[in-house]
């Protein structure tokens, strides 16, 4: 018989809450080299894991009363303040995926290296191939339903300064949107007035899970200002298995199919009907993480709708269709199960110019750039527009690329190669 070479066979390390960010991403690394020569990549909902940060954030807040009680209930795994969902704890993938309790991966000294928080980022941007980063918290998605509406208040504060003080100036790829209260509308314009042009700071951003009409007349003075800023107001999606109607659900995936895409649609439509999109003309809107495949089934049923009732609606100029296709969306999570769907539905958001990526790392259902640069309906150009030019005109961002190269990243982790 020939002698054959044994095979070569080398075990791969164990990916765990611990794995450093480019080991986990280095498969998007190498995907990096095939739009290696895009000017621009920008991703546009990427997530701070608080659990590890979350003492820092504590030590910010302003009320020594929830401070001191804040800091009594410390323990590992707990956050103080946040009401936590059951069942939520489905996310983690059997424990293979830091959802709740963030990333345990080691840094370098951050005395010498920076801030953990931005090290992390920075590894993450760098494996992706991703020029710049837009920052959101992930615990406080779902505290617009805690019923204390004053710690919202005085969490968003800390929350805000921590990020404005203690993380975006050591890293100008990383941009912030200031979080609002949005359950206390005087709250959020003390907020956007004390914080909305500090340095990194490129937009505001609503959770979407809660239950507050956006066409209250609270509200207006609010826009008024965020669009007199020029930058966009940001929905967030989020989950809430709580809600009456999800109670119903029995699985983790069938609340989380419907819940993110639940509240941005009632916000969407109660912000079209009562024509916010006429009274705040010059307000950039976007709606982040609810994926795509929601947006022309409500463009149908409220055109639809208004048509036969237009009385209801006596504020809109247009169908609310023609509204929709003027505001910005994210790309996460991309449902690509039936491209000829997708590439309808990327046609009826006018994709070219409206949608922004986003990969909604480090999540576990999270998109890598590939997901849109491999798309076989996009011309070049719309992959390049989608992929940084988009976000570049929304934003402000510089045209000009910051982000090292794949092989770079790469040779840096030998281990992986």
């Amino acid at each position: 018989m020939l002698d054959r070479p044994a095979p070569q066979v080398r075990e791969l390390k164990e990916i765990t809450v611990t794995t450093d960010s480019r080991d986990y991403l280095s498969h998007a690394t190498r995907q990096a080299r095939t739009y290696d020569d895009y000017e621009l990549l920008v991703d546009v909902d990427a997530h701070l894991q608080e659990g590890r940060f979350w003492s820092e954030i504590i030590d910010m807040l302003e009320n020594d009363v929830l401070k001191q009680t804040a800091e009594a209930m410390m323990r590992p795994g707990v956050q103080p303040l946040i009401n936590n969902q059951p069942g939520m704890i489905f996310q983690a993938m059997a424990g293979r995926v830091p959802h709740q309790s963030g990333p345990g991966e080691t840094v370098e000294d951050p005395a010498v290296h920076g801030h953990p928080f931005v090290q992390i980022v920075r590894r993450s941007m760098d494996a992706m191939g991703i020029d710049y980063q837009v920052i959101f918290p992930t615990a406080m998605l779902f505290l617009g339903m805690n019923p204390m509406d004053d710690i919202e208040i005085h969490l968003s504060r800390a929350y805000n300064r921590w990020l404005t003080e203690r993380v975006l100036p050591e890293d100008k790829r990383m941009l912030g949107l200031l979080y609002l209260p949005f359950n206390s509308p005087t709250a959020c314009e003390k907020l956007v007035a004390e914080f909305g042009n500090k340095p990194g700071v490129s937009g505001f951003t609503i959770c979407a899970v809660r239950n507050k009409p956006v066409h209250a007349s609270q509200y207006m003075r609010l826009y008024a200002m965020i669009e007199e800023t020029g930058k966009p107001l940001v929905f967030h999606a989020g989950p809430y298995w709580d809600d009456p109607s999800f109670t119903q659900l029995n699985r983790f995936v069938s609340m989380h199919a419907l819940s993110f895409v639940h509240y941005n649609m009632i916000h969407m439509t109660n912000w079209i009907v009562n024509a916010l999109p006429e009274r705040f003309p010059k307000l950039k809107v976007i709606w982040v993480e609810s994926g795509l495949a929601w947006i022309p089934f409500l463009m149908q049923r409220l055109d639809h709708e208004i048509l036969l009732r237009q009385n209801e609606a006596p504020g809109l100029k247009k169908l609310p269709s023609e509204y929709m296709s003027d505001m910005y969306y994210t790309s996460q999570p991309l449902e690509r199960t039936d491209l000829k769907l997708l590439e309808a539905t990327m046609t009826k958001i006018k994709a070219e110019t409206q949608l922004l990526y986003a990969s909604d790392w480090p999540h576990w259902d999270f998109d890598p750039p590939s997901a849109i640069t491999t798309l076989p309906f996009l011309s070049e150009q719309a992959k390049r527009n989608i992929m940084g030019l988009n976000a570049a005109k929304l934003f402000g961002i510089p045209v000009k690329r910051v982000r090292p190269q794949p092989e770079t990243v790469l040779a840096s982790r030998p281990h992986v190669s």
